[in-house]
């Protein structure tokens, strides 16, 4: 049986005030919940997360790492430089990074790879756009962006990695999946994963990341291939974190 996984992804958002006090009310009323729950944050606060979560059950994980290990890469963050923060796990190829930043597939899996090398836990990001899924290529584009990703990985590696599937369409855009497309999509991905390592397919977590809410958490919590999530807006009030926690 899989453990539901809620991570939190603060995007460019919080404030050292703002992040104090989010994380105080999250670690009053965790507890001991059924799932696990992370939080990923701007760089910049990496330290003070490290800090306000030191000795918890809530993990620390980052928004992005470099390809490179290190070197003259002005600006980039390495998976060296993140595990001295404590991170556990880190986002990888997040939609947004994606469209706004050009990242392809090839990129995304080498800094998958760079993760894993370094012992962080990827979450590996995919999805569709709203035209992409009116035109009927949902299964090929998430098929694709999987299979870049397990090509550059190692068999025994697979087991290591959670993987968040993104309707880019329901983002933020009033418009939603239902708990069934979204189990659809998910078991897509379940069956690329088991053509890699048949084994380390039933254990690794899908999270959903199309705008889960404290309002529909439980009804997609509830198929059978949807194991946690990844959630945006609803990561940065503390009582719609919790509430999507507590429907895991």
């Amino acid at each position: 049986m899989r453990r539901k996984l809620v991570a939190g992804n603060w995007k460019m958002n919080g404030s050292l005030a703002a992040n104090a006090l989010l994380l105080a009310e999250i670690k009053a009323e965790f507890g001991n919940a059924a799932c696990d729950a992370a939080v990923c944050v701007p760089a910049p606060y990496l330290a003070q997360c490290q800090s306000l979560l030191a000795g918890g059950v809530v993990a620390l994980g980052a928004q992005d790492v470099s390809m490179h290990e290190a070197g003259a890469y002005t600006g980039e963050v390495s998976a060296a430089m993140l595990l001295e923060f404590a991170c556990r796990y880190v986002i990888v190829g997040h939609s947004e990074r994606r469209a706004y930043f050009g990242e392809t597939d090839e990129l995304v899996a080498q800094k998958t790879a760079r993760a894993l090398s370094a012992g962080l836990i990827p979450i590996v990001c995919v999805g569709e756009t709203l035209v992409q899924r009116e035109a009927g290529q949902t299964d090929e584009i998430v098929g694709r962006q999987i299979d870049v990703v397990l090509s550059s990985i190692a068999e025994n590696d697979l087991a290591k990695i959670v993987v968040a599937y993104e309707p880019v369409w329901a983002i933020g855009t009033g418009k939603t999946a239902t708990p069934e497309m979204a189990q659809e999509v998910h078991a897509v991905l379940r069956k690329r994963l088991h053509e890699k390592n048949a084994q380390a397919a039933t254990e690794v977590r899908i999270l959903y990341g199309g705008s889960m809410k404290p309002d529909n958490a439980k009804e997609l919590l509830a198929m059978p291939d949807i194991d946690g999530g990844l959630i945006g807006g609803a990561a940065l009030k503390a009582a719609d974190f919790l509430a999507i926690i507590r429907a895991g």
